[in-house]
């Protein structure tokens, strides 16, 4: 079984996590869940969601990293001690996975650099900031650039992990978890209907 282990910090946004969290949850046969931040403890979310998490030193390495976004990542992104444990969780996983400006936290660490890779319409310009080595592409709903998926704002997180499972395990795998949640899945990764 492989480990999906979700990075939160204080004021990510709870659908960036949560979202992909129940998606990945109706595959509980290949995917073990697990929440993990910087020095462990309880994590509050931007709506007051406390969720118990491991220290990062526990991580495993091969697993699935999501990186959510959220307020809290303007602070992070200049956190050098949070930054320097996310290159490591993020350089050991089989796959790392971001939503919203969770990839401004993932583009920090110079991961991404000369990658493309898309992140939250109304925050584009604050993330591309961050770094402009990475080739940010404004009009994606999500991105796939070798083992990193960056997606855009909030909801397009879900659309992204669907499309995490459409490439592993099958198109018909990840129509029928939306199914199952009674979700629209926007599937086309090259549209986004919120970018300008």
């Amino acid at each position: 079984m492989t480990e999906f282990n979700i990075v939160l910090f204080d004021d990510f946004e709870t659908l960036d996590a949560f979202g992909p969290a129940e998606i990945i949850g109706k595959m509980a046969e290949t995917y073990s869940l697990k929440y993990f931040s910087c020095n462990g403890g309880i994590v509050t979310s931007s709506q007051n969601i406390k969720t118990q998490t491991y220290p990062f030193h526990e991580l495993n390495a091969d697993g699935v990293l999501l990186i959510p976004g959220g307020m809290g990542t303007r602070k992070l992104v200049d956190d050098s001690g949070f930054i320097h444990k996310l290159t490591i969780a993020a350089n050991a996983a089989a796959f790392v996975l971001t939503v919203c400006t969770g990839s401004a936290l993932l583009a920090k660490t110079n991961l991404l650099d000369n990658r493309q890779a898309t992140s939250n319409k109304k925050a584009f310009d604050w993330v591309q900031s961050v770094n402009e080595a990475v080739i940010w592409v404004k009009h994606a709903r999500w991105v796939v650039d070798g083992r990193f998926y960056t997606s855009s704002g909030i909801s397009a997180g879900m659309d992204m992990t669907l499309g995490f499972i459409s490439d592993l395990h099958g198109k018909s795998i990840a129509q029928n978890v939306a199914d199952a949640i009674e979700y629209i899945w926007n599937s086309d990764k090259n549209s986004d209907p919120f970018s300008s």
